[in-house]
């Protein structure tokens, strides 16, 4: 897992590499200060001329800012390193996210997508700079001392004996007892996101039916419930202080009463004031040390649970992958589905899809019609090799779909969903989703053929109007003309619209199939659509039920020969004919 996210770090070694020499460098001089210190004490006490204390005060100086650099430079470096690491991460996991299908996508909420991107990267990132930082600092600062410690002080030095054990345990036991309710965080932060993300997606919704009260309350909820994990942890947390005071002030107590008396005794022979001192200094670096290994400690455990959720999606492999040689042309829109079956899930005791087949010529015009749950979205979604089949196969321009290129496939390939998504920015930016070259007039005129043209020019800044968030500031129907029209700047040989109609009214509905037929007759039109009126004049009607082909047939075709569709029909009509 650690070389999994190492790999992350890239051309931030150098910075990583730096701060961590600079780490040494400190340590190493604020040990030899008090060392240096003590001395001076003692020349003090013996009567040393004035100018062998302006030296040693000068050296003092030197490396107290020699010191004060390395570490200056080291927090800029380790700044550098970790925000860069997280940087690196963030992009790492994104790309990944961006190659998975459908079927990968579906394993991991989007609210916790986003956790594993933002919060769990941050404490990956906290991680990082006290590795390269406090983590090399700590335990060299920690050896030197005692080291430095025994050199100076001898016997007296044992307090640590007892004193670093009792603290060592303490704080284990602290980090013990905080890490269960900070690994609970996590997924409930999970739940605090999917909430917000609901909220705000559904802000009409909830208005709409007065429902801000539950939702606040709902919100307030998930955040008390964080709150009490991360309080309960906190508290446990706060120990490390009480506890490390106890074993402070123990140690300054035994030096002082154990060193006064040595010092006394021996008349200065064994120990003196300049020793007692360094000993007292030592003995606060080596207890400051063991209580920021704790905080590391602490800190790597909790970020622990952020590193796995992290590799959870680094690991996970994209179940759909290019073949050795792929195809890199599509040669037309035909579409053949042969004995074709679809689990979304390999233990999914129920098929989506199975047993069809179905042969569509490049240019027809194809309706599908259907029930909720029928299988509309599944078919088509198998035809960009959105997912794969479980079974069968599926052949479009006389290739299996999974002999292409996938980004060939899907480029040859457009899907208009009814809940298509408009993202921020210009219309223009926006059209451009289809083909990033498309010049004004080729983004006019598909424009034009999806209905989308006049409403766009009633805007003061016409095809520069800026589109919000989401699209909130265009109509349903307005929204759904501008992706298709989005769709056809593609010039692809396939078009799907999935119900991409039903927010708009029957006479555009018309106008726009009328201008599929005559403008672009070469590229196949599949049609999803609920009313009768949007897929009655198509080339071939497919009728689906539980997930299987129930009727294939042209309309009158299908009036005689197919209850359901017949039933739909007269439903609609009340047994009359249509009138757009």
């Amino acid at each position: 897992m650690i070389k999994k996210l190492a790999k992350s770090i890239r051309e931030y070694k150098t910075p990583s590499i730096i701060t961590m020499l600079l780490m040494v460098a400190e340590v190493v001089i604020e040990c030899l200060i008090p060392f240096i210190t003590a001395r001076l004490v003692n020349d003090i006490k013996a009567g040393v001329e004035l100018s062998v204390l302006i030296k040693t005060g000068i050296i003092l100086v030197f490396f107290a800012a020699i010191s004060l650099c390395c570490g200056g430079v080291a927090a800029f470096t380790c700044s550098k390193a970790s925000a860069g690491f997280a940087k690196n991460l963030r992009h790492d996991v994104f790309t990944r996210i961006q190659n998975f299908s459908f079927h990968n996508i579906d394993k991991f909420s989007t609210s916790s997508l986003v956790t594993r991107l933002t919060t769990d990267i941050t404490h990956v990132q906290m991680s990082y700079m006290m590795i390269i930082r406090t983590a090399i600092r700590s335990p060299l600062m920690f050896a030197f001392a005692i080291v430095m410690a025994y050199k100076m002080g001898g016997s007296l030095a044992t307090t640590f004996v007892v004193v670093v054990p009792v603290l060592i345990v303490g704080l284990l036991l602290v980090a013990r007892f905080a890490m269960p309710a900070f690994r609970r965080v996590f997924k409930k932060y999970d739940r605090l996101n999917e909430s917000i993300e609901e909220n705000v997606r559904a802000m009409r919704v909830v208005k709409g039916f007065s429902r801000e009260k539950y939702e606040t309350q709902k919100f307030t909820n998930a955040a008390t419930d964080i709150c009490k994990d991360f309080t309960k942890a906190e508290r446990i947390v706060a120990l490390n202080g009480p506890i490390m005071q106890i074993c402070m002030y123990f140690n300054m107590v035994f030096v002082l009463i154990v060193g006064s008396k040595l010092t006394i005794s021996s008349q200065g022979a064994l120990l003196d004031i300049g020793q007692i001192s360094a000993m007292l200094t030592y003995g606060m670096q080596i207890l400051m040390s063991l209580m920021m290994l704790s905080m590391i400690y602490v800190m790597l455990t909790m970020s622990m649970e952020s590193m796995k959720r992290i590799c959870e999606v680094l690991d996970e492999e994209p179940t759909l992958h290019n073949p050795k040689n792929p195809v890199y042309e599509v040669k037309d829109g035909s579409i053949e589905f042969n004995n074709v079956s679809f689990k979304y899930f390999k233990d999914a005791k129920k098929s989506a899809l199975a047993d069809i087949d179905l042969k569509i010529k490049s240019g027809m015009t194809v309706g599908i019609i259907g029930g909720t749950g029928s299988g509309k979205s599944s078919l088509v979604q198998l035809i960009p090799r959105l997912y794969d089949v479980t079974e069968g196969d599926i052949k479009v321009g006389g290739l299996d779909v999974r002999d292409y290129d996938i980004k060939t496939l899907r480029n040859s390939v457009a899907m208009v969903l009814q809940k298509n998504q408009l993202f921020s920015g210009t219309i223009k930016e926006n059209l451009r989703w289809g083909n990033e070259n498309a010049t004004d007039q080729e983004m006019i005129e598909a424009c034009k053929l999806s209905q989308a043209h006049d409403f766009i020019m009633s805007f003061p800044d016409g095809y520069d109007t800026y589109i919000e968030q989401g699209g909130t500031n265009v109509s349903g129907g307005q929204k759904q003309r501008l992706c298709i029209a989005r769709a056809l700047i593609k010039k692809p040989n396939i078009l799907i619209l999935d119900d991409s109609t039903s927010a708009v009214d029957t006479k555009t509905d018309a106008l726009i199939r009328a201008g599929f037929k005559q403008f672009i007759p070469e590229t196949t039109k599949i049609i999803i659509a609920q009313r009768i009126a949007s897929v009655m004049d198509a080339d071939m009607i497919i009728v689906m039920e539980n997930g299987k082909v129930a009727a294939v047939g042209n309309h009158d075709e299908l009036m005689q020969n197919s209850e359901i569709y017949r039933e739909v029909y007269e439903q609609q009509t009340n047994g009359g004919d249509f009138d757009e």
